[in-house]
């Protein structure tokens, strides 16, 4: 396994070897004193707090034991997913199904007829009309909901598919779960608002697509200020309110391969197990054993991680914080340096190469997010699995038929292809 060591104390153009109390030997490449790397070999020691000996080597000397063998696929569409994409509509289907939107339907139905009027309808084709709209404002980013049906700003697209009236009323309804037993549930589960509709969702991210060799792991924080008892505030973000996610990504893609919600304390997460190590192992559980790399950040990267995934014969890359003073296993045979005035070791190099999965994803759906103002978490939850499904069609749709389409140009047909059958049974029943 591998460690990009900004946070250690040590010598550059040097590989530093250490063994814990279980004679397990790990070795990385570190940075600082420069000029140390030109002195001899020496036989120096540090034992560290928790018992970790720390032991000088020179540069080139090999590991002491058998690297795992590198998965060496790029990522790609599963038989499954490849068996169901006949056209854009068909790739976002792959994650939210027909299936979960009649869950959808069904929920929203209830509701709208126990607090409006027991004749309340929607249909399907209605409700991926819904869909495309809230699509279609994403691309055209105009300042307000009325703008979207104005004369100067509205767009011909979203007038033609549903009224604004309809619109809001949909929206005032929507809901993703049974209302009669949500308070029964929502004792014991946090999400039960949404959590059924979610599973689904994040199984169809995980059975849609074959990761390649390199997945990032990081938070996170979906822009929102609705209330609910696991809202987070990270001071660090552009916006500071949010409800955060653990996403594991696919380096290449930014194809959302995994999601898990942080919820707050989780009682079912093993006793004295660290909630980092924990969420690591959740998110690459169906990636295990087939010889991938997870990269991580400074929260998640410890030596302890990295046992349990490279007894999975998967490997780790990351920083690691100086205060726990412990390094996993390299799979880096030997420590080279750039031939630069900063004279950066190799595992820093591919550090920052492969730790940015995450925050790119970020940005993309950010680009052309469905995000909106919203007083109900479930709805923000729900604008997130609309962003991060188009995303991922997105990846599957230039996969399977081998066409480069601009990501604003599959969000704009992809809209008009979830609007188009509500848009010609309508005038249908006008009549």
């Amino acid at each position: 396994m591998q460690l990009a060591m900004g946070d250690f104390r040590g010598i550059l153009g040097r590989q530093v070897s250490l063994w814990d109390l279980d004679k397990v030997e790990v070795t990385a490449g570190i940075k600082d004193r420069p000029n140390a790397a030109r002195f001899g070999p020496c036989d120096v020691t540090e034992t560290a707090k928790d018992g970790t000996v720390w032991h000088e080597e020179q540069v080139g000397t090999g590991p002491h034991f058998t690297l795992p063998s590198p998965y060496n696929a790029d990522g790609e569409p599963t038989a499954k997913a490849r068996r169901s994409i006949t056209s854009r509509l068909q790739n976002f289907l792959c994650f939210i199904t027909l299936d979960m939107l009649g869950i959808i339907r069904d929920c929203t139905v209830q509701h709208a007829k126990q607090t409006e009027h027991v004749d309340w309808f929607m249909g399907l084709p209605e409700l991926m009309a819904f869909i495309s709209i809230t699509i279609m404002r994403a691309i055209f980013r105009v300042p307000s909901l009325r703008d979207c049906w104005s004369k100067n700003l509205g767009s011909p697209h979203i007038i033609e598919t549903m009224s604004r009236g309809r619109f809001q009323n949909i929206m005032h309804h929507l809901r993703f779960d049974d209302r009669d037993t949500r308070s029964e549930r929502a004792q014991t589960d946090k999400f039960a608002a949404i959590l059924n509709i979610w599973g689904l969702f994040v199984t169809n991210c995980i059975t849609s697509y074959i990761p390649g060799r390199h997945i990032t792991i990081d938070k996170q924080l979906f822009p929102s200020k609705t209330r609910c008892c696991f809202l987070q505030y990270i001071a660090s973000k552009p916006d500071k309110f949010g409800i955060k996610f653990w996403v594991a990504c696919d380096l290449k893609t930014k194809y959302v391969c995994n999601i898990l919600p942080y919820l707050g304390k989780d009682p079912t997460w093993p006793r004295g197990e660290r909630v980092s190590e924990s969420v690591v192992m959740r998110l690459m559980e169906p990636f295990l054993d087939e010889g991938r790399n997870v990269t991580t950040d400074i929260f998640f990267t410890s030596l302890s991680l990295a046992k349990r995934l490279l007894s999975r014969n998967t490997t780790i890359l990351g920083t690691v914080n100086k205060i726990r003073q412990e390094i996993p296993l390299s799979m880096h045979s030997m420590i080279q340096t750039q031939d630069t005035t900063k004279k950066k070791p190799n595992t820093i190099t591919l550090y920052n190469t492969t730790k940015c999965g995450v925050d790119v994803m970020d940005q993309m759906v950010r680009e052309y997010t469905v995000r909106a103002g919203t007083r109900r978490w479930p709805v923000a939850v729900f604008y997130n699995m609309i962003d991060m499904a188009a995303l991922n069609a997105h990846v599957l749709y230039q996969l399977c038929t081998g066409r480069q389409e601009r990501r604003v140009d599959f969000l704009l047909e992809l809209a008009r292809e979830l609007a188009q059958t509500h848009v010609q049974v309508a005038p249908a029943m006008c009549h």
